[in-house]
Formats: C-alpha cells, structure tokens, sequence
C-alpha cells in the first residue's frame, strides 16, 4: 500500500511539473511576440525621473482621462481608453463641468466620458476639476491613432520614439510644473496619447514640458512646447 501511494504522488509531481513547464512557455511566447516595453506604473512613475530620491516620487499635477465604470459617495473610478483603472477622489473643492458648462458632482454617471485633472500619486487622483463629456473624447480611436501601447506585465523592452525631443531634456532635469500651467500641459498630452495617467509635469530649461506617463507600456515620455503643443513621445 506504502508503495502503490507512492508511486502515484511522483505520477502527480510529474505531471504538476509539466503543467507549469507548459503554463511557462505560453507565457514567455506571448511576451516574446509583444512590442511593449516592460514596465509597471509604479516602476514607470519611479524610474524615470531621477530615482526615488527626487521630488518627483511623491504626488504631483496631472490627471487621467476615460470613462467613469462606478461611482461612490467618495468619489469614482474610471477606465482609460487602454484599460487601465483609475481611482479618482472628490473633495469639497473640486469643480464640475459638462462640456464647457459648469455643472455638479451628480453629472457623474457611469459610462460618461470624463477628463480629471488633480494631484496624482499612482493611479489615483485626488481631483481639482473634472469635465464630463470633454471635447474630442473618442478615446480608443484617437488612442489607436497615436500609437499608444496599453501596459502588459512582462513584456519585452522596446526603443522608440516619435516627433521632436527638446534638446535640454536629460531624464530627472527641470522643475515641476503646478497649477494652470500643469493642467494644460496635462490635457493637451492625454488628448494626442490618451490611454493613461500623468503623474506630473516637468518645466524644462527652455519652457518646453515633459509630461510624465504611467499605466501604459508606451510612451512614458510625451514632449509639449510653450504652446501646450504635443512635439514629440519616447519610453
């Protein structure tokens, strides 16, 4: 009987064995087969902007434009155009518009468009102002047309990059960019890549602005001139 019970829990680790072998393998296949670059959105926010010594790690302007999929007496969470899930909270403070008009918390409703600007540490955003139903809001279409590759865990990195890159930037130079002039630079970024979230904005030596982007596997990097004018995207 010893024997009979041992000779079938080998059988079974055999077997455990080569389900995982196989699980393995389907997974390295996939990300082979990806263009993203590897990236999480904490490791995203972290990496790319001097270390975690720098300002920079902790909250800072920007926002996350998408959908609203719930809505709660604290707030609402949203998905992006690349899948991405975004917890936004609401404060006494926050404004509300519904196109170009003012408006309340109660437009908020699920499946409405929104644009959230605000303080952003990872992927929530304590919010100064949301815009429901905001202009140019066809997210996936735009999304696809910039190129956006929406975040997949383990896939291989990838170079690349688009338009113009300010030739001051150097990752973690500048200084952080708050108020109206973060907005703008925050807006005009998610409605050329829209997809993920800005965890800040970089004023660069020479008034150009690099707009930090998480939650996606590219861009990280999107460039906007004085004239809050997308110019170009990296990782």
């Amino acid at each position: 009987m010893f024997s009979r019970k041992l000779t079938i829990s080998i059988v079974a680790g055999v077997a455990a064995v080569a389900v995982v072998g196989c699980s393995s393998g389907a997974v390295s296949a996939t990300s082979s087969a990806s263009p993203a670059a590897s990236s999480s959105p904490a490791a995203s926010s972290s990496s790319s902007g001097g270390g975690g010594s720098n300002a920079r790690s902790g909250p800072a302007a920007g926002g996350s434009s998408g959908t609203v999929s719930s809505v709660s007496t604290s707030g609402f969470t949203l998905t992006t155009s690349a899948g991405q899930k975004v917890t936004v909270k609401e404060a006494s403070s926050t404004t509300y518009q519904k196109g170009t008009s003012p408006a309340s918390a109660s437009a908020i409703t699920a499946g409405e468009p929104v644009l959230v600007l605000g303080t952003v540490n990872s992927t929530t955003i304590t919010a100064t102002q949301v815009t429901v139903q905001p202009a140019g809001s066809e997210g996936s279409a735009a999304s696809t047309a910039a190129g956006v590759v929406p975040f997949q865990q383990g896939a291989p990195a990838t170079s690349k990059t688009v338009g113009q890159i300010p030739a001051d930037y150097t990752q973690g130079s500048g200084t952080l960019a708050s108020g109206t002039t973060a907005n703008k630079a925050t807006e005009a970024a998610l409605a050329a890549y829209p997809g993920g979230v800005v965890d800040r904005v970089v004023e660069l030596s020479k008034g150009d602005y690099e707009v930090h982007y998480i939650g996606v596997n590219w861009p990280h990097h999107i460039f906007v001139n004085q004239d809050f004018k997308v110019i170009g995207a990296n990782d």
